[in-house]
């Protein structure tokens, strides 16, 4: 079952006890995954943030990381969330946008040569 929120999609498993992620999760990882913090997302949801954070330790748990960029990562690697490809759809009308994708990066700033390191010696002088 597919699940929209905001710019992301989620694929969640309806049944109880099953690998996946419930609803409650998906919505709340999407948030997060959106860039929203826990007050955010319970204000968002009509949840307190406490209850939200443990939605998301729970899918934490699910996906086996500790963080939340790790959650993110992890559940966009394994394709249970998914950031909407509307920008890439528009992106492939446009021809102009083929070229700007392939610009070579520029330099903002010079290269310093390993050479214009000056090693110090060490002079002791010793007074009579």
């Amino acid at each position: 079952m597919q699940i929209t929120q905001g710019n992301w999609q989620a694929r969640i498993n309806p049944e109880r006890g099953s690998l996946g992620l419930t609803r409650t999760e998906a919505v709340d990882m999407m948030l997060l995954a959106a860039g929203n913090t826990y007050k955010e997302i319970a204000k968002a949801t009509g949840r307190s943030p406490e209850t939200v954070r443990g939605s998301l330790k729970k899918g934490y748990h699910k996906l086996g990381v500790f963080k939340a960029a790790g959650a993110v990562a992890e559940a966009m690697r394994r394709g249970w969330i998914a950031p909407l490809l509307i920008a890439l759809l528009i992106s492939s009308i446009n021809p102009d946008a083929e070229t700007m994708r392939h610009r070579p990066p520029m330099r903002t700033r010079q290269q310093v040569s390993a050479s214009r390191t000056v090693s110090r010696r060490d002079v002791r002088r010793v007074f009579a």
